[in-house]
């Protein structure tokens, strides 16, 4: 017998002993039950005429956070019901004009909208309170008659483009935060148009549909396919109820729905009632979706899983490729989310790429993290959430943009208590990771891909079956009266609309309820009867989470039995034995692999270019790697050297280039890019050397106080700091390097090797393979163009030159994305005369914005010409129509693509490509050429 056994025989013992307090213990535990149980009735009243008053609203939702309405999606050429409203900053916390824009999405997955900014600890009050304007992007109950995704896709890049032109003092472009269904929707938009999109935050968002072990994946396939939905929309004439949204999540979790949530308010009548009444008006917000967005959703992204391997086109027949994004891509996730697992989120990443190579010459930055327990609307509503997770990416946002390209994983800790650098009780830290941890995560299965495959080719017969014999029927017999019944006949919408004020005992059961406020008795916490209500509820959530694991280990041994049948895989065309992959990877394209080849041959010039700030951030960058993994603290003691040098006003887009290509160089020419610092200093002052020396010493004594420096790191910074010295001797001593085209790096390193530090091989180091017959001979204008210092710039600047803040002149490559098309889309209601007519456009041809002839052209014909005058600032432009800088090399892409105006979007795909290792080089990368 336990101890608790024991003392409850005990208590029950001594009661039986006493009649009079056995009686008390039984009237005081009923009274309490009884007044719950009218405080609950009351309750569930007034969730019951919240419903009917938000379906009465034109624009329902639950912002908790006061808007005005900027732009609209029904004014648009190819209108939507969607909105974009401004958040109104509290007088007391005014936003910085000169901070980049957030925009928050919400998702339409069957709620309405709201969930983005439902409490003040929230992503838009997280981004309130990091100093940013904050835009949220809402929808209508009803969608525009006719509106498909892809409209969607291009009102969302129309509101993006409105908030850049809205603040054009930002130093960024806007970020984008795409909470669940919105996350997909966001990724499509800036595939296509990625010149518009500053960094994206997918918040829970699915794009990896066949990927991880939650039951929900294997709905469509035990349901015989899409059918349903096109039976369900043509029900509703014409529009699919987002109640059976609501309906499929809750069945998910039947212990929660069935008892759960009704109990914990039940028991806890007193306290619960707000919040309770609060998540009821969003969870019970019902919006409509049209039938041929449903129908389009789950033949492609839901059964179809075609997002993730660059399967889908858009109308005029632009490939949506993720891999064109040229931001960087924040995903959170999390292990409690039964809905949007972390396999589901990050499944994407190994759809797409072959190895981290690939993820670098593609230019992608990927920053993932993980929660251990919080489950999928907690994502979005969950307080320490707010407080914490998004709270972060907000503040930190700027520090991730300039992140070189490759995978990271971000972890959100508490604070050191002795910390002097942070003034946040939450610290941010970032460490560089790999395709391989992303695989752990989601454990890519080629046979359930197979099963997966062969359950989308049964819907897509299912579906031309219902088409062609019951679709016509069910139209037929459906009429707008039959619709509005089935709708109001709905049983999530009849557990709403049952029990409100209009029903007859209603007013009594309230009047009854002010009293028991007024005259509560509870009952004692230790009352035995108490306990029992307890262990009894913990039963039924036992029980009922029994029956779930038993009902989804059932779904997963039918759908695995009838679809791994060979019938079925015959189907989707897979033969017994059979090893070719349900999904073939969607390969590199010849234009990017002539890229790549390019931009190695351009990194094989850059290793003796450049001045100050490349030789201080090749210092920053191998101190770094030693580290394994950095926090925001680098960046805060950076600002503080910043503001004490003066360094002015920093080109954020510009010091990204410079980062982004010297981490390449780095990566690509190993230790060689650091021995190279002395030649990039040989054309400085050594008081110029010297100041940049110190401003390193210092940030690195800065972090080194709050946290110790491994041996590695004292290491690297002493042959850095080595470096810079040397350096500056020789400078003193008027012996300046000889440049590289004279004598090679190697020689004038090992003239200052003996008065530097030890030198540490870096963890890892990368040799060019690529032979001398890989390089096509249209790389060498490339060479030829290759930038110059841009270093040389800052003699005049010296005094304003910081470690991580340095000088403006920058390395930013004019070169052109792969697969880039054109597509053009209205920018905004208020664009004239643009805004009056969608522009078409089809593959490979554009009316506006951008040359034609640049793709077919890009390996074939270098561009002769790679800088020109801008007319506008007079000032050299590269021929993307950014701003030239010394260092930028002349690539072969396109002519480019001109800034977008407000009367139009630009062409699809643009943005900077940067590359790392030949894909023609290694058995990975000739495995993705035979692909290709």
């Amino acid at each position: 017998m336990t101890d608790k056994s024991r003392d409850d025989s005990t208590a029950w013992s001594s009661w039986m002993m006493n009649p009079w307090n056995l009686g008390q213990t039984v009237s005081s535990y009923f009274v309490d039950a009884w007044q719950r149980t009218i405080l609950y009735a009351d309750i569930e009243r007034q969730v019951g005429d919240q419903y009917q008053a938000q379906r009465k609203l034109d624009v329902p939702n639950v912002l908790n956070f006061p808007a005005e309405l900027v732009m609209s999606g029904l004014t648009l050429p190819r209108p939507v019901n969607y909105l974009m409203v401004r958040i109104l900053a509290p007088d007391d916390q005014p936003t910085d004009p000169s901070k980049r824009p957030f925009l928050v999405v919400d998702p339409r997955a069957g709620h309405g909208p709201g969930i983005g900014g439902f409490k003040s600890d929230s992503e838009i009050g997280a981004a309130l309170q990091a100093g940013h304007p904050c835009y949220f992007v809402g929808f209508l109950p009803d969608p525009v008659p006719g509106q498909t995704v892809e409209d969607v896709m291009r009102a969302h890049a129309a509101f993006v483009s409105k908030a850049a032109e809205l603040h054009p003092e930002s130093q960024g472009k806007p970020v984008v935060i795409g909470n669940c269904q919105a996350g997909w929707q966001v990724m499509m938009a800036a595939a296509v148009w990625p010149e518009l999109f500053g960094p994206l935050i997918l918040a829970g968002a699915p794009l990896s549909y066949w990927a991880g072990r939650n039951p929900m994946r294997y709905a469509g396939g035990l349901l015989g396919g899409s059918w349903l939905t096109a039976m369900t929309s043509d029900l509703g004439n014409g529009r699919f109820d987002g109640a059976w949204l609501v309906k499929n999540f809750e069945n998910l979790d039947p212990a929660n729905t069935l008892w759960t949530k009704q109990y914990n308010v039940y028991a806890k009548a007193d306290t619960e009632a707000e919040r309770y009444i609060g998540f009821e008006k969003y969870w019970g917000g019902y919006v409509f979706l049209n039938d041929v967005e449903m129908q389009y959703i789950v033949d492609n992204l839901f059964i179809g899983n075609k997002l993730s391997t660059a399967q889908l086109l858009t109308s005029d027949g632009i490939r949506i490729d993720l891999r064109n994004i040229r931001s960087p891509i924040v995903v959170f996730s999390s292990f409690g989310d039964n809905i949007t697992p972390p396999a589901q989120a990050l499944g994407w990443i190994t759809d797409l790429y072959l190895d981290d190579d690939d993820v670098r010459s593609h230019d992608q930055t990927i920053v993932f993290t993980t929660h251990d327990r919080i489950g999928h609307l907690g994502i979005f509503v969950s307080g320490s959430v707010g407080s914490k997770e998004h709270r972060k990416f907000a503040s930190t946002i700027d520090q991730i943009d300039l992140l070189p390209a490759g995978i990271y994983r971000a972890t959100v800790e508490e604070t050191p208590d002795d910390d002097t650098l942070l003034n946040d009780p939450y610290l941010m830290s970032v460490r560089q990771s790999n395709l391989a941890e992303i695989a752990e995560i989601v454990q890519p299965d080629p046979e359930s891909d197979r099963r997966f495959a062969a359950a989308a080719r049964l819907s897509e017969i299912n579906l031309a079956f219902y088409k062609s014999t019951l679709q016509p029927w069910v139209k037929a017999l459906t009429t707008p009266y039959t619709a509005a019944l089935l709708e109001t006949l709905h049983p999530m919408r009849l557990s709403y609309e049952s029990w409100t004020s209009t029903h007859p005992w209603a007013a009594t059961i309230h009047q009854w309820a002010e009293n028991i406020s007024q005259q509560r008795q509870t009952v004692d916490k230790d009352n035995l009867f108490l306990e029992a209500q307890e262990n009894f509820s913990q039963a039924m959530e036992r029980v009922l989470n029994n029956y779930r694991d038993r009902r989804d280990s059932i779904y997963q041994i039918w759908f695995d039995t009838v679809y791994g049948s060979p019938l079925l895989m015959a189907l989707a065309g897979h033969a017994p034995g059979d090893s070719a992959p349900a999904r073939p990877h969607p390969g590199s394209s010849p234009e990017h692999l002539a890229f790549v080849r390019q931009q190695m041959h351009r990194l094989d010039g850059l290793l003796n270019e450049g001045g100050l700030l490349e030789a201080a951030l090749r210092g920053l960058f191998h101190i770094a790697k030693q580290r394994h993994s950095v926090d925001e603290r680098y960046h805060h003691a950076a600002m503080r050297l910043r503001e004490q040098y003066d360094t002015g006003h920093v080109d954020i887009e510009k010091m990204r280039a410079a980062i982004r290509e010297q981490a390449l160089v780095l990566a690509h020419h190993g230790h060689k890019a650091v021995e190279a610092i002395p030649h990039l200093l040989s054309k400085h002052k050594s008081e110029e050397i010297r100041l940049v020396a110190s401003l390193i010493k210092k940030l690195i004594s800065a972090i080194d106080e709050q946290d110790a420096a491994p041996e590695a790191v004292v290491k690297a910074s002493e042959e850095v700091l080595g470096l810079f010295e040397a350096a500056a001797k020789q400078q003193e001593q008027g012996g300046r390097s000889s440049s590289a085209d004279d004598k090679p790096v190697a020689e004038t390193a090992s003239k200052v090797a003996t008065k530097a530090a030890a030198k540490t091989t870096p963890a890892v180091t990368r040799k060019s393979a690529a032979p001398a017959s890989a390089k096509p001979r249209t790389a060498q204008p490339v060479r030829k163009t290759a930038a110059k210092s841009t270093g040389t710039s800052s003699t005049g600047t010296s005094a304003k030159t910081a470690a991580t803040a340095p000088v403006k002149a920058a390395a930013k490559p004019a070169t052109k994305p792969l697969a880039q098309t054109t597509a053009g889309i209205p920018a905004h209601a208020a664009a004239k005369p643009a805004a009056d007519k969608p522009v078409s456009r089809s593959v490979g041809e554009t009316k506006v914005g951008a040359a034609t002839k640049a793709k077919s052209n890009a390996v074939a014909k270098p561009q002769a010409k790679s800088v020109e005058p801008s007319k506008e600032t007079g000032k050299a432009t590269s021929a993307a129509g950014t701003p030239a800088v010394k260092s930028a090399p002349a690539s072969p892409a396109s002519k480019s693509a001109a800034k977008p105006a407000t009367t139009s979007l630009p062409a699809s795909g643009q943005g900077k490509v940067a590359a790392t290792k030949p894909a023609s080089t290694g058995a990975a990368s000739r495995t993705r050429q035979r692909k290709s």
